[in-house]
């Protein structure tokens, strides 16, 4: 093989690789003018590939967009369901708990029943608070204007208040003599008192920090989901459970089930509970996730202005 040659064969393996190397960045358009596929087979191919980070962004900013535009009206009567909604994660969790044997893997289990209140919130497109604090932020992050931000804090104050109103109902209808069973009622006290939360609210706040993130991070996940949006739900909320981490949400019910059931009081509720699970729960999806979701693709989003 002469020089010239071998010198061409060298040239030509780095147009290749220089050729695959531009071709990384559009995976997400494999297969749209592959010219071993048809039009159908193609169209296939595009559906199967996953949506670009910038897409996901946008599809949730939207998400967020539509929520600020929201009525009052509509944000209270959503906000009240998603409280009730949620309310069934601490029902489901005391049944299953109550059914199992006292066994050392009994908790294992029982979380799968902390995924109901998600499922029935998320699949019924209610207003709940720890997903606010994923959708509402980007439109912020994105337009940085005052009115946007005013927008988005009378949207967190109005779902924060009428979910907790919601859960407190909740609490107070489970305490109605003779609709469940003694075991069970038993399972909402242990399950409720397990709630409380420490004397300490650092703990509590560094347990609600990561359940803020991993609820954030559901939201972000599930646009990319299809068909396993439910099985994303159910992942992703039964470790909050099984690593008994802190939701404002869920949590509310089962600690204002305390304060009902005399095993808690106002202030329980309030400094132990609620202050710290609040704000880790709001430091978890806002700064963790909104924020260095939006910073990743920030670039994107100003080169396509």
């Amino acid at each position: 093989m002469t020089d010239a040659t071998r010198e061409e064969q060298r040239q030509s393996s780095a147009e290749s690789t220089e050729s695959a190397g531009n071709d990384v960045p559009r995976a997400q358009d494999a297969g749209a003018d592959s010219p071993h596929l048809n039009e159908g087979e193609q169209d296939q191919a595009a559906h199967h590939t996953a949506p670009h980070a910038l897409v996901l962004h946008e599809i949730v900013r939207e998400e967020g967009e539509a929520a600020l535009e929201r009525t009052i009206g509509a944000l209270i009567w959503s906000s009240l369901a998603a409280g009730l909604s949620m309310g069934f994660s601490f029902l489901t969790q005391a049944v299953l708990e109550a059914g199992l044997p006292d066994a050392s893997w009994r908790h294992l289990v029982s979380s799968f029943g902390y995924s109901m209140g998600f499922v029935l919130v998320i699949m019924g497109r209610q207003q709940l608070f720890t997903e606010s604090t994923l959708t509402v932020v980007l439109p912020v992050l994105t337009r940085r204007d005052p009115k946007t931000l005013l927008k988005a804090m009378r949207l967190w104050a109005i779902v924060l208040f009428f979910n907790l109103v919601s859960t407190w109902i909740f609490a107070a209808m489970l305490r109605i003599p003779d609709v469940f069973a003694p075991a069970v009622v038993q399972a909402f006290g242990e399950v409720s008192r397990a709630a409380v939360g420490s004397e300490q609210m650092l703990p509590t706040m560094v347990k609600a920090v990561f359940a803020g993130w991993l609820i954030a991070l559901m939201v972000w996940l599930l646009p990319s989901a299809r068909s396993g949006r439910l099985l994303t739900v159910l992942l992703i909320t039964y470790v909050v459970a099984v690593s008994h981490l802190s939701h404002i949400i869920a949590g509310s019910t089962e600690v204002a089930y305390a304060f009902f059931s005399g095993d808690a009081s106002l202030r329980d509720y309030f400094l132990r509970f609620l202050v710290p699970t609040l704000v880790g729960n709001t430091v978890g999806g806002m700064s963790l996730v909104a924020l260095l979701n939006h910073a990743a693709i920030a670039p994107e989003i100003n080169g396509h202005r």
